[in-house]
This record gives structure tokens, sequence and C-alpha cells, in this order.
């Protein structure tokens, strides 16, 4: 009999590990629960568990898979990987958060001009047939404007800053060391960063001590001319606080990929004209599924080659 040594949820579309043994791998639907359903045999021949940012590994999944020794993830979030539980289980931990850099970055550009340029109500205005009784508003142009990043040295960050630059956008982040010497405006603070910001860009991880770091007061902050673009995770935002601001004009606008409450969105956040929404598409093209599944697919075989070579 096959030893299987890798377990993995179904790919997505566009995902195929063409140089995997197959007859080495076993698939998986759920969490825990479809875990449990594998033998004990396979389940303690498993080394390494194929995950995603969405299913990620939770210590209850890691204790079902006694012999695991690493975790790949085909996204850059890893707020639903128990890294340091599997730290101390020995489990090496690889997000593949690469592959969708630029297609993030991407998205965030996209979402600022459209949200300065007002563009979903332009495409309504054209549609809808008002384009022939007059002419459609005068829009923003993000030229001179300052894009403040949270997130600015990370490699989403740094890629959204050189669209910006390119744009001929200023640049400002948070005071912190791994941000001196990036050519940007530091603050101290999101409030600050918040208040010299046209347009706040989010970029981070959504980990527990980040939640909520936009909420009522930097909201203020922004002001009224103000804009906000999420493409990091939901819990970052306040929503009500958001909501609230959105409906008096306390901003101008907000572009979110992501939600706290997705995919449920609020009905009075939908209802909102100053807000664009999309569902947590940031990474998610045919090019980052296929440079994803090719990069995930080498760190397995090389995580697996070199367990062998000690094992031998």
């Amino acid at each position: 009999m096959t030893v299987k040594s890798i377990l993995s949820f179904p790919p997505l579309a566009g995902m195929t590990y063409p140089s995997l043994d197959q007859s080495d791998l076993i698939r998986i639907v759920t969490g825990p629960e479809g875990v449990a359903e594998v033998s004990e045999a396979d389940r303690s021949a498993v080394r390494v568990l194929m995950t995603s940012a969405t299913r990620g590994c939770s210590a209850e999944l890691a204790d079902k898979l006694p012999n695991l020794g690493f975790v790949v993830s085909q996204g850059a979030g890893s707020d639903k990987i128990d890294i340091p539980g599997l730290e101390k289980r020995g489990v090496r931990v690889r997000c593949v958060g690469e592959a969708l850099t630029d297609d993030v970055a991407d998205l965030a550009m996209t979402l600022t001009i459209m949200l300065c340029r007002d563009l979903v109500r332009a495409d309504a205005f054209a549609r809808g047939g008002e384009w022939e009784r007059g002419r459609f508003d005068v829009g923003d142009s993000p030229v001179g404007m300052t894009i403040g990043i949270g997130g600015l040295s990370g490699r989403i960050g740094q890629a959204i800053a050189a669209r910006a630059s390119a744009s001929k956008m200023k640049i400002a982040g948070l005071q912190r060391g791994s941000n001196e010497g990036l050519g940007a405006s530091l603050y101290d603070g999101w409030e600050a960063l918040a208040e010299a910001s046209d347009v706040l860009v989010l970029a981070v991880p959504g980990t527990a001590d980040l939640k909520h770091v936009i909420g009522a007061r930097e909201l203020a902050a922004l002001g009224p001319k103000g804009r906000l673009i999420n493409v990091g995770r939901g819990n970052l935002v306040d929503t009500e606080a958001l909501i609230v601001a959105l409906e008096t004009k306390a901003i101008a606008g907000a572009a979110l990929d992501v939600l706290d409450t997705e995919p449920v969105i609020p009905p009075r956040l939908a209802a909102l004209p100053n807000v664009i929404l999309t569902p947590h598409i940031g990474g998610q093209t045919w090019g980052q599924r296929s440079r994803g599944a090719r990069i995930a697919e080498d760190e397995v075989l090389a995580f697996l080659a070199t367990t062998h070579s000690l094992q031998n």
C-alpha cells in the first residue's frame, strides 16, 4: 500500500500539481471533521498539509496529524493558521503570499482610482441614459494626493506604493523601523497617518492586536475629503463606525474588498452610494492560482525530499 504523505483540501479551479504523486495525496473537503474520516494509519503517515488562507490550520486539525511537519498555505493571510501552536510542535509553516502580491496591489490602486473618479456611479449614469440629459459630475484626481499605506514595508504595501508613485501620489506610512529608508513620510500611529492621508489603504494582516485599528477616531482624522481602501482583512475596520462615517459624510468614501461580516453585507452599508464593495477578490486571478500552485508544489517536493534524505 502506498504511504500517504500529503493531506490537501481540494484545489481551487486553475490550480494543478502535476509534479506531485497523486497516489501519495489524500484530499479532504472540510477541516478537522474531514480529517477524522481519514484512517488512523494514513493520518499518522501525513507529513504535509496543503491548505489555504480561508481554511487555515487549527490546533484541533493539527492534533489529528501526529507526524505533521509542514503546512503550506496558498495565500498571504495567516490569521486562520495557528502558527505558535504549530511551531511548538516543530511544524514549519509557509504562506505563498508572493503569488498574489501584484494582483492585490492592482486592485488597491484600481479601487483608489474608481473611488476618486466616482466610476461606479459614472457607469450607472451612462447606462441609465442620464448622459443624454446632462454632464456627469467632475471627479477627483489622485495626482498629488497623499496615500497612506498601512503595511508599507510588506510585499503588498511596497507594490501599492510603486503603483501610487507611478500615479504621482505622495507616499506615507507608519513610523516604525521597517518603514525607514522607504522614501515615505512617516507618522506615529494610525490616527496621525489617517490625518495626513487623502487615501488610506489597509494592507496588513487581521491579527488580534490590529482588530478595529480603524475606528471612529481614525475616520474622523481622515476627514470629509478622505477615502478608505481595505484590501487587508475585514476585522481591521470597525464596520459600524465606518457606516456612520459614510452616512454622515465624515469621510468621502470607502472601497472594501474585505468585511468582518463577509460574505454578509450589512444593508445600511450596501445602500450607500459612496462605497464600493468587492467580494474578497484581491488575490483571485487565474495567474495567481497558477503561480501559487507552482510555488506550493515546489515547496512540498523540497520538504519531502529533505525529510526523506534525513530519514535515510
